[in-house]
């Protein structure tokens, strides 16, 4: 009995009956490849031959935990969870020249500086290069494993001989299967290395990080069923004009999916940040229109961020929108919340909307503070220094409560605010400051800025 070939998508994993050139489900061309049944054995009258029986378990069985491993740097090992977890195969994308191999290098460096063998490979760099970067970042003594390779029959056997607790692969698409026909970089290239490197972490026990680039469209190069066959997906961001770099968890299996570390990039390398509300305000003008402070929360941590507007006249019917560090579509809503709800209207000015120091910030929270900053920067009046705002504004113009307000609220205190001005549940904590509750988005605008010239 003969089994009718299938053909895939090796983009999206679309299932067709015959090749075509272009997939019909997510539009790639020349991405349908005819896929290889598993091999059954000989047919009988019972159908293919059997695999074996899988053991099964229960849910009370007695495992060991598995211990954490810390590299030192603080901010890393906050992203995971606490620390590197033993068998996990972790990914790391981010822009080119943003950082990657710099950080990289600086934890595996640390890891065994701590007594955790570890190896780096490179596909990228020659072996001369990786040493003269180690040793600008004074990591030239650090006991770090290190070798230079792309095809993946090698860089497994290397492994397997050495054995690592920590396994680097810089970068994963550089490499190459020889048993699959196509070039290095392509989808089913990168889809086979990672399936053979998380194969052999959970087989072998070795925490292994695959470092991925990004598409311009800011996601990580090649088929997304990568970041499903990974523990854990981290994105190295920031903006080349900023020395500050985000390192922002968006999958974790071991810990939080939404935790940040913040790094500063020096002349030595990069250096982790223990406070970034005061390094990211550190740099705050003085009493100036356009400018709100949202306290905002990454992860577990709080964080306090200038919102910085700007507006200025503009074409009727073909005014620009320019965000840096939001998301565009949260701030059309804003303003036509503020148009529909409050009479203010912005259809005949241009906005500039950016989040200082190259933070990127995706919490609904940030409504208010976006808010008060556009109508701040209209109308030329400055918002008071000391205050803070959060909230989420709804169609109607309501303020709907947040997550975690006496953890925003501690911050401010932390950092010298004296007021807040947001959407609070009854018998929130004050934590010494002064309570302004928002209601809805109409009253604040009144109580902030009076009668407008709307």
């Amino acid at each position: 009995m003969s089994r009718r070939p299938s053909f895939a998508c090796t983009a999206c994993g679309a299932v067709h009956a015959k090749w075509a050139g272009r997939c019909d489900a997510c539009g790639a061309w020349n991405s349908i490849i005819e896929e290889t049944p598993l091999a059954t054995g000989p047919v009988g009258r019972l159908g293919p031959a059997r695999g074996r029986t899988v053991a099964l378990g229960v849910l009370a069985a007695d495992d060991p935990v598995l211990a954490r491993s810390e590299s030192g740097i603080a901010e890393f090992d906050r992203v995971l969870g606490g620390g590197l977890v033993p068998a996990s195969a972790i990914l790391v994308g981010g822009d080119p020249g943003i950082g990657k191999s710099t950080l990289l290098l600086q934890v595996a460096a640390a890891f065994a500086r701590r007594g955790t063998p570890a190896v780096y490979l490179s596909g990228e760099e020659a072996a001369a290069q990786i040493r003269m970067r180690a040793s600008r970042l004074g990591l030239g003594d650090a006991p770090l494993r290190l070798g230079t390779e792309t095809n993946l029959r090698d860089i497994l056997a290397t492994l397997e001989a050495e054995r690592p607790a920590l396994a680097v692969i810089d970068s994963i698409q550089t490499l190459w299967a020889d048993q699959v026909e196509s070039a290095p970089g392509s989808v089913a290239q990168v889809r086979a290395a990672a399936h053979e490197l998380t194969a052999f972490a959970k087989r072998r026990g070795t925490a292994v990080v695959l470092v991925g680039h990004v598409t311009k469209e800011g996601q990580i190069a090649g088929p997304r069923v990568v970041e499903h066959m990974v523990d854990t997906v981290l994105y190295f961001e920031g903006e080349r004009g900023h020395q500050f770099r985000i390192l922002r968890a968006v999958k974790n299996r071991f810990g939080p999916a939404d935790e940040i570390g913040v790094f500063e990039m020096t002349g030595s390398g990069l250096a982790e940040v223990s406070n970034p509300s005061a390094l990211f305000l550190a740099e705050r003008d003085g009493v100036a229109s356009g400018s709100a402070v949202f306290a905002g929360i990454e992860g577990t941590r709080p964080i306090l961020a200038e919102i910085q507007a700007l507006v200025a006249p503009g074409a009727p019917g073909s005014a620009r929108r320019t965000v840096v560090g939001w998301d565009q579509g949260r701030l059309a809503m804003i303003l036509a919340v503020l148009d529909a709800r409050c009479g203010i209207g912005f259809a005949a000015s241009d906005v500039y909307l950016n989040v200082a120091g190259g933070l990127r910030i995706s919490e609904p929270a940030a409504d208010l503070a976006v808010a008060a900053a556009l109508v701040s920067a209209r109308e030329n009046m400055a918002l008071p220094r000391d205050a803070v705002f959060f909230g989420e504004i709804s169609l109607s113009g309501a303020l709907r409560p947040t997550s975690q307000p006496d953890a925003r609220l501690r911050e401010a205190a932390k950092l010298g605010f004296l007021s807040a001005h947001a959407a609070l549940r009854p018998g929130t904590a004050a934590n010494g400051l002064s309570l302004h509750p928002v209601a809805d988005l109409a009253s604040f605008m009144e109580k902030c800025f009076g009668a407008l010239d709307r």
